[in-house]
């Protein structure tokens, strides 16, 4: 099996700032997309636009883009006859919670979910609270096309390449339930209605099962949740609120494009003192969260898969040190989630971050709420995960361009030396504290990702990885060092097509003897 390479950078210990020329030009598969939310865009863009483009991403979050490529600043008119230089797949647009709860719309449910039954789907024609309503604040989105200058005059729809919301509200009282199950119905299937249909909509929930980053083991045997499965029905005032019957009887995963199943990491994850403090059924273990809630959700929906991804611990004050984002992942969590999360057959991700410029080199801020926050943090761990992504679709971006077999927990390996195999999902490999292998295979290659999570530096550690399908008896040992990310390929040859002279067998792997 051949090594991938890696590419030899000084990370930055600039604050305020990353390099996003640690690696040379790449672009993903046309199979998978990246879209752009994170910081500092302002440090290239003016310098090469394209640039984000050929480093693994393959769209830009609105807010993040700049006035030659959206239409929505006075102070930067257009022409008549302007239009982005944004391809519509290179274009995502975040709708928040604010976007409905405050400007003209005031639906304050997507602020307070116990308001559910109070919510308008739509108005009667005439009313004066008119724009009061979910149907106005969807509505109002297929105009989003002006931004771009691509309108169709005679019907308009937005024309962004995806629709992500973010509204997180789920939680409600079980009276209220169906009143949530209608309205996040009726979300979904407005926004399809008013957006083109090339445009992809995604949602941070439902999701088929939220795992919250904790990866119990009683995940893999839970349904989905009622939220993402459960079809809407009238209930005693839902029609004088403007329900339509054509949603009765469908899902909000009927209508949604894709799912998106993944959590930030909080501070525990990145905690390295002690492996052990890693291994309980319940305990943060940062591959395992990444690994679980995908393989946890494939087996529920056959939806596209899209996480939303940050490189710094979530404002999460139940945990320790997690209050503000003042973390970053280090360097192989960040080149890890950079790799491992495609080899669970994921389409796409959402790269965010709460800053958007940065300005390099800022002073110490005096007021101590404000350390680690912003222009004050360390973004090394960007120009990692780009190493990340560089090393897995530089190199290896054929084996994702379709027809590839993703193992999951399906992915056979030994820890003994061959004496007995097993297939582990995340959780198994997470509370025996055994080393993280996934493969996916296409024809005759197969492609390997492992590591030994919270391994300490210089430590040694091998496994065997088997893969006896389709006609192939393919064996072969990783050698990992230390918290490192071990990426590889091989050709496996198929020993029945192999002539009987050309066959050649490694006994001590495949029986597990010592014999030579």
């Amino acid at each position: 099996m051949a090594a991938t390479p890696r590419k030899s950078f000084v990370p930055t210990t600039i604050k305020g700032f990353w390099n996003i020329d640690v690696v040379d030009d790449f672009t993903l598969p046309v199979t998978k997309a990246i879209t752009f939310c994170g910081a500092g865009r302002n440090l290239h863009v003016n310098s090469d636009w394209q640039k984000l483009f050929k480093r693994g991403f393959s769209a830009i979050e609105k807010s993040r883009m700049v006035p030659d490529e959206c239409n929505n600043d006075p102070a930067h008119p257009k022409p008549a006859g302007w239009m982005s230089r944004l391809t519509q797949s290179q274009r995502s647009w975040i709708l928040y919670q604010q976007y409905f709860s405050e400007n003209a719309y005031q639906v304050q449910w997507a602020r307070n979910s116990q308001d559910a039954a109070n919510t308008y789907y739509r108005r009667p024609d005439g009313d004066p609270n008119s724009s009061n309503s979910l149907y106005k604040a969807i509505s109002d989105i297929q105009g989003s096309c002006e931004v771009f200058g691509d309108c169709n005059p005679v019907n308009k729809k937005s024309t962004f390449g995806t629709i992500f919301l973010d509204i997180e509200n789920e939680g409600i009282s079980s009276d209220l339930g169906q009143e949530q199950v209608n309205l996040y119905t009726y979300l979904a299937k407005t926004l399809k209605e008013v957006v083109s249909p090339q445009t992809e909509t995604a949602s941070i929930a439902p999701v088929p099962v939220n795992g919250h980053g904790v990866s119990p083991g009683g995940d893999y045997y839970l349904p989905a949740d009622y939220l993402w499965k459960n079809t809407a029905q009238h209930t005693a005032t839902s029609r004088e609120r403007g329900m339509p019957d054509d949603i009765v009887g469908t899902s909000f995963s009927d209508h949604i494009t894709m799912q998106m199943p993944g959590v930030y990491f909080v501070y525990p994850d990145f905690d390295y003192s002690s492996a052990s403090t890693h291994t309980g059924d319940r305990d943060r273990h940062w591959l395992a969260h990444i690994l679980q809630e995908q393989e946890v959700n494939l087996a529920l929906s056959p939806k596209k898969r899209v996480a939303w991804q940050w490189l710094f611990n979530t404002q999460d004050s139940y945990y320790l040190n997690s209050g503000k984002a003042e973390h970053p992942a280090p360097p192989a969590i960040a080149e890890g989630l950079a790799i491992f999360y495609w080899f669970t057959g994921a389409h796409g991700a959402l790269f965010w971050d709460d800053h958007i410029n940065l300005v390099p080199n800022q002073p110490t801020p005096t007021d101590p709420a404000q350390v680690g926050i912003g222009n004050d943090r360390n973004y090394a761990c960007y120009e990692h995960y780009i190493h990340g992504l560089w090393r897995l679709f530089k190199h290896h971006g054929d084996m994702f361009s379709g027809g590839e077999t993703y193992l999951n927990q399906n992915t056979e390996c030994s820890y003994d030396g061959g004496q007995t195999w097993h297939k582990y999902n995340a959780n198994q490999l997470k509370t025996r504290g055994l080393p993280f292998v996934r493969a996916v295979v296409k024809g005759d290659q197969i492609l390997v990702a492992a590591t030994k999570p919270y391994a300490a530096a210089g430590e040694q550690t091998s496994v065997l990885l088997r893969y006896a399908e389709n006609g192939y008896n393919f064996v072969t040992q990783i050698n990992m060092t230390g918290d490192e990310i071990f990426l590889g390929r091989a050709t496996m040859q198929d020993p029945n097509k192999a002539a009987p002279g050309q066959r050649v067998y490694n006994l001590s792997l495949i029986s597990g003897c010592n014999c030579k």
